[in-house]
């Protein structure tokens, strides 16, 4: 297993995935481009977690019904660009796991994430303005379709590129968020 981290991310419905990886085939650098389009929730839990991920995130995807999200815009990361999503339900999964692992979180993980899907990342900020100029006339169908569901948590391991989906676990639970 090595010293290598897991990595939590809800997955994402179609068409919205479809949409999203065409424009990360477009333009993510194909050589960075080895994941499928996802919301990360944690860059990076330590291996020794295992178990512990393996036994909780089950419990939780089994008590909550799919959390819901919305695309509102495009988020400017200076030398990228990402879909910007609301997605309070997620958001509120996401504070639930992290009290439980209260202490362990990376630096990066303490902080409440600005739910998103990355389409491009690490390109001159020239690039990324060009792109974002281009798809904000696109935004507007998807904008208007309204609130979606995330439809799992994947857990995935860190293998220095592409990742390893380690577990693929259902919101199937009747709590809403």
């Amino acid at each position: 297993m090595g010293s290598q981290p897991f990595i939590l991310t809800a997955s994402i419905p179609e068409p919205v995935r479809g949409w999203a990886e065409g424009l990360r085939r477009a333009h993510f650098p194909p050589e960075r481009n080895h994941l499928h389009a996802h919301v990360t929730l944690f860059h990076a839990f330590a291996p020794s977690l295992r178990e512990e991920l393996l036994g909780f995130l089950p419990q939780v995807t089994g008590e909550f019904e799919p959390p819901e999200g919305r695309i509102t815009g495009l988020l400017d990361f200076g030398k990228g660009t990402a879909i910007r999503l609301e997605a309070p339900g997620l958001i509120a999964v996401r504070r639930i796991i992290a009290e439980h692992f209260h202490g362990m979180l990376t630096e990066q993980d303490l902080h409440e994430p600005r739910p998103h899907i990355t389409i491009q990342n690490k390109v001159s900020k020239e690039e990324a303005r060009a792109l974002q100029a281009r798809l904000i006339p696109q935004l507007d169908p998807w904008i208007d379709r309204g609130w979606f569901t995330f439809p799992a948590l994947e857990l995935h391991l860190y293998e220095g590129g592409p990742w390893k989906e380690v577990k693929r676990m259902p919101f199937r639970g009747r709590e809403r968020l």
